[in-house]
């Protein structure tokens, strides 16, 4: 086999493997996912986006369904307005009543609804829809919110099938949150009592040298990892050129034979 004959093989093997990598990456990214606003610790609140991007060409979402898992129930889920989409708020009554802040709740949210009041997310974009959870379990590391998509056209996607461990991401995985382990504050950036931020008052000098120097350290290491990236892809640019003027000289001579 000739060299000419090897390298424009090595050439459609290389595009072929790039075009895989950036096509499963776009699947990857393209489920619904809840992601926390900073923490979601265990016995907290948190305020987290669901992130509903469209997989269509010819049709826009106009529906988003997200439910609560009643075993671990919240006794608060409050969504934030989003211009274009009217929420409703469903809740189910509880087989072993809540307790909150004293007070005991019979009921606990089991779903909101979002349903666009005009186009929706159209092909090419995603939207998010804030919500504010508490209290989170303390007994659990995870909340399952099994979601349901709907698009304009009347097609259903459901986002509801759990991973299993050990397994392969199923086709429809249904958004996990993550919780985090527990925190003094339950109430996730609430205020300090008084007695810490005396204490902390009196530290501020000492933990305002330490914050410089971390500051110092994190943006050396941004730096850094800055410089490495930019000399990577400076590498795999020369690569590639070598490759193009190899081939070039290769396909010359095959042509002048």
């Amino acid at each position: 086999m000739s060299v000419s004959r090897i390298s424009t093989r090595a050439a459609l093997a290389g595009g072929i493997a790039l075009s895989s990598v950036v096509l499963l990456s776009g699947t990857a990214f393209a489920h619904v996912t809840v992601q926390p606003q900073g923490e979601a610790a265990k016995g907290g609140y948190a305020t987290v986006n669901i992130k509903v991007p469209n997989e269509r060409d010819n049709a826009s979402t106009v529906k988003l369904e997200v439910n609560f898992p009643l075993d671990h129930p919240l006794a608060s889920v409050m969504p934030q307005p989003v211009p274009g989409w009217k929420a409703e708020v469903t809740k189910s009554k509880l087989d072993k009543p809540l307790e909150l802040h004293g007070k005991k709740i019979n009921e606990a949210v089991s779903k909101v609804t979002w349903t666009a009041d005009g186009s929706g997310i159209q092909p090419g974009f995603f939207q998010t829809f804030p919500l504010s959870l508490g209290q989170l379990p303390e007994d659990a590391d995870q909340l399952v919110l099994k979601s349901i998509q709907t698009y304009s056209n009347k097609e259903v996607v459901r986002w509801i099938e759990e991973q299993k461990e050990g397994a392969e991401e199923p086709q429809n995985p249904a958004p996990v949150l993550k919780l985090s382990a527990a925190s003094d504050d339950h109430h996730g950036g609430g205020t300090a009592p008084s007695a810490t931020a005396s204490a902390a008052s009196g530290e501020k000098d000492g933990h305002d040298d330490k914050a410089g120097d971390h500051e110092k350290e994190a943006v050396a290491s941004s730096s850094s990892s800055s410089d490495t990236t930019a000399r990577i892809l400076g590498v795999v640019g020369i690569l590639v050129g070598v490759a193009g003027v190899a081939f070039g000289v290769l396909a010359g001579r095959r042509r002048s034979a």
